[in-house]
């Protein structure tokens, strides 16, 4: 490659170029450097304000972190941390103002030997009397010095360009990279920084990777950036559930319109049904039996006799303290409740139960289980931690340790139900329930061989309360264990009605509670976010609410039953009633 320096004939231009630094075409003459405005020598102007970004950002990250742990919404500032935010934002500025403008401006202008140099086997510009100038192709730093029109345009132009906004033409660029497999899909967001940019792009590129189309999914109207890392990974779109509300649900005293995301027919009507029976009745009374998260992992030794050794250690009443303080170090709401054990050979699977605060508590009780092994591992150093989880937990699966010790919230919640309500609201009496009851939800579940699986549709209420409220749809199979009992009182006229409930688990933090509709609906009950005079109870009421749908529902849907409404009621409500003979036709 022949390279070589040829005289530049257009000297003027070029003193001209070198009068003018970057940051004068951005600022004036006259303007006074950064020391200036400060009555301060410059080395301490710049260390008070580099000191005061490390120390300000080392602040809050620390604070972020602590609220994490703990569950805090990130959005909840004090005001020593808004006053770190403040103090952050002016060494930002300051630094940017001092250091940045020149940075960015000694990479973008030139050296003046490189304006001098020419490549003839390449396509860049070069300056030449005899010649013309060549373009530079797809290059984004240019390597020479401007023209003299081009320079001139330069001196005069002094503001800023103009944002860069993103055109058809990009996206459609980024797409085909997509498609082609350059770019991975899960990275759109971190290389756009635009997460509804990168959910638009994302789902174009896989309409045309299986030739698919999309179309009836919706794209507007969400807000991407409150999933992002959090709830739902590689977006394309959202799905629209209706919400509809039943009640009002008279429970302890107090009054829920409780919001209910389906979409099955029939089953707001009937729990909005049962609510009114439960109403005019005098209303329902639910007590909390246990409150704690369970975590069990697995751990294998060399022998079952050391595995027997570590379960004798865990179940010493003497051992427990020193246990819960490395546990409750993981969190200031996770407070460790109980450590129960199973043994199969060398194999150790380990309970932990725990208080969560207002949280589900998944990831709080995990952190503690973490830091007890770590401690174990000292005094054990032979243990080897197969798995955080060893399903003894058991989570997301139906299990009799869930159904006999509980797990998150158990619940017991009654009601009698007058006579006469019974007749007029549901449309049955008293003996057909308390007969078809025991028919149905205890002997038929018994022969079925059910797992707390003893009512008639529990998990349809936990399922649609827990869409609405931004609880982990996947735990509704453990929530659901349920075990409904009827039986006659006062003489046999009115009916007691109860549910027991012993693993529903729900919280008002984390997850998908902060999502804005599912807020919208915790809102609604009064149970929204973390509570301030009591941790922990929003989640207590939030559960006691959801078994009082349960037991509305149960005592609407066996009505129903015994009745022999429930073909016609379902071919009304729960049928389409569209003439699809002539939409095939069409």
């Amino acid at each position: 490659m022949d390279v070589r320096r040829r005289p530049i004939k257009h000297q003027s231009h070029h003193r001209t170029m070198k009068s003018h630094t970057a940051g004068e075409f951005l600022k004036p003459h006259s303007q006074p450097k950064a020391s200036d405005a400060l009555p301060l020598p410059l080395y301490l102007t710049n260390g008070l304000f580099f000191t005061m970004f490390f120390s300000v950002m080392y602040f809050l990250l620390h604070r972020w972190r602590e609220k994490i742990r703990n569950s805090v919404p990130l959005h909840v500032v004090t005001l020593s941390e808004l006053a770190a935010l403040v103090s952050l934002v002016a060494s930002v500025i300051y630094l940017l103002g001092f250091f940045g403008i020149d940075f960015v401006q000694s990479v973008i202008r030139p050296s003046p030997d490189s304006w001098e140099i020419e490549d003839d086997n390449s396509d860049q510009l070069m300056i030449d009397d005899d010649k013309p100038v060549k373009p530079c192709g797809q290059a984004l730093v240019p390597h020479i010095m401007p023209t003299t029109d081009v320079a001139e345009s330069v001196v005069e132009k002094k503001k800023p360009p103009p944002a860069i906004e993103h055109t058809s033409d990009e996206d459609e660029e980024i797409v085909k990279m997509v498609v082609a497999g350059s770019v991975p899909s899960y990275s759109l967001e971190s290389k756009l920084g635009d997460s509804k940019r990168a959910a638009a792009v994302r789902r174009e590129a896989l309409q045309r990777i299986t030739g698919k189309s999309l179309s009836g999914l919706p794209l507007e109207g969400f807000d991407y950036d409150s999933i992002l890392g959090q709830c739902c990974e590689m977006p394309v779109g959202y799905i629209q559930i209706p919400v509809g509300i039943a009640g009002p649900l008279l429970l302890n005293g107090a009054e829920f319109s409780v919001p209910m995301a389906t979409t099955e027919g029939c089953l707001v009507a009937s729990t909005n049904r049962g609510c009114k029976a439960i109403y005019v009745s005098g209303g329902a009374t639910c007590m909390l039996l246990r409150d704690g998260m369970t975590r069990a992992p697995v751990v294998r030794f060399g022998s079952a006799k050391r595995a027997a050794e570590l379960k004798l250690f865990l179940e010493d009443p003497l051992n427990f303290d020193t246990l819960a303080i490395m546990f409750n170090k993981s969190s200031r709401f996770g407070r460790l409740q109980s450590i129960r054990c199973a043994i199969a050979g060398k194999n150790l699977y380990i309970r932990f139960c725990c208080s969560t605060g207002d949280a589900m508590g998944m990831n709080m009780v995990s952190k503690g289980v973490q830091n007890v092994l770590d401690f174990l591992q000292t005094d054990f150093p032979d243990m080897d931690v197969m798995g955080i989880s060893g399903n003894y937990c058991s989570d997301k699966k139906p299990a009799a340790v869930n159904w006999i010790e509980g797990r998150g919230k158990s619940v017991v919640c009654e009601a009698v139900i007058k006579e006469d309500v019974v007749q007029k609201v549901l449309k049955t009496s008293v003996a057909a329930l308390v007969e078809l009851n025991m028919l149905k939800n205890l002997t038929g579940s018994a022969m079925a061989g059910a797992l707390g699986g003893f009512n008639a549709h529990a998990s349809n209420i936990v399922s649609a309360v827990y869409l609405a409220t931004g609880q982990d749809p996947a735990q509704n199979v453990e929530s659901s264990h349920c075990i409904t009992m009827m039986e006659a009182v006062n003489g046999g006229k009115d009916l007691h009605v109860s549910v027991t409930m012993p693993s529903i688990e729900v919280g008002t933090v984390g997850g998908g509670t902060q999502l804005a509709s599912q807020a919208a609906c915790l809102n609604l009950l009064g149970v929204k976010g973390a509570s301030k005079d009591e941790p922990g109870s929003n989640a207590r009421v939030l559960a006691t609410i959801v078994a009082g749908s349960v037991l509305a529902g149960e005592l609407s849907l066996m009505s129903a039953i015994a009745a022999g409404q429930l073909v016609k009621s379902h071919m009304k409500y729960n049928r389409s009633t569209r003439d699809m003979s002539k939409l095939a036709s069409s």
